[in-house]
């Protein structure tokens, strides 16, 4: 049962959460254009929003991105700059900064957006099950780092970079990286991954549109002509 349920969530899932990730970002432009949108809050409260935007966005934006590049990067690439204990303390100092940077800023927007009656009203199921799944995922990534302190050699941080190549250059054996690795790694990889299935069907499909929005700097410019 354990070896069925670890091919499931670290062979298969990975493939279904990318799928409806993508594939639903798609449907959702295509036929909901609409509701293709941040249904920003500003108007009806401004309040914390500042702080808490400002820290939450940052601070999120940057984690998914080292995130990446961590998993991502093969050993023999990185070693040209450091070695892999380095990289592993770097990863603990910068993810510890950045995790504790979103969980302010999450819990600034959070409390906001309970504690203002107008906020409250106008929220719905889709903006609660975003904020405390990425609430969820944001705590049990921080406790991780206790985990981290444990084994600085940075032999867990290869092995779940072995397992994140593997998945997405399509090769077997994926889930045999995995053996041996702490609880709390394999906890925060499944809900990393049930976030990513959520996101078509919440408002965290703005995110395309900020990426996409860097083409406005090769765009060409607009003629105004006054009356």
């Amino acid at each position: 049962m354990k070896d069925t349920l670890e091919l499931f969530f670290f062979g298969v899932y990975p493939y279904i959460a990318l799928t409806v990730f993508f594939v639903g970002s798609l449907l959702r432009f295509e036929r909901e254009q609409y509701t293709w949108k941040s249904d920003s809050s500003q108007l009806l409260r401004t309040g914390s929003l500042r702080w808490g935007s400002n820290l939450f966005h940052v601070s999120i934006i940057a984690l998914f991105f080292t995130h990446m590049v961590g998993l991502l990067t093969p050993p023999e690439v990185y070693h040209i700059f450091v070695t892999t204990e380095a990289k592993q303390m770097m990863a603990i100092v910068v993810g510890a900064i950045l995790g504790i940077m979103c969980l302010v800023g999450l819990l600034l927007l959070i409390h906001r957006r309970w504690t203002e009656i107008r906020l409250a009203h106008n929220s719905n199921l889709s903006d609660w099950v975003t904020l405390l799944w990425i609430l969820l995922v944001l705590v049990v990534g921080i406790a991780s780092i206790f985990t981290s302190l444990q084994h600085t050699n940075g032999a867990v941080m290869i092995q779940l970079g072995e397992w994140a190549q593997r998945i997405v250059t399509f090769r077997s054996g994926a889930v045999g990286a995995l053996e041996g690795v702490p609880g709390v790694y394999r906890l925060h990889m499944v809900l990393g991954m049930t976030l990513f299935v959520i996101f078509p069907f919440t408002r965290l499909v703005h995110v395309w549109s900020g990426f996409a929005s860097v083409a406005y700097l090769a765009r060409a410019w607009q003629i105004v002509r006054p009356r």
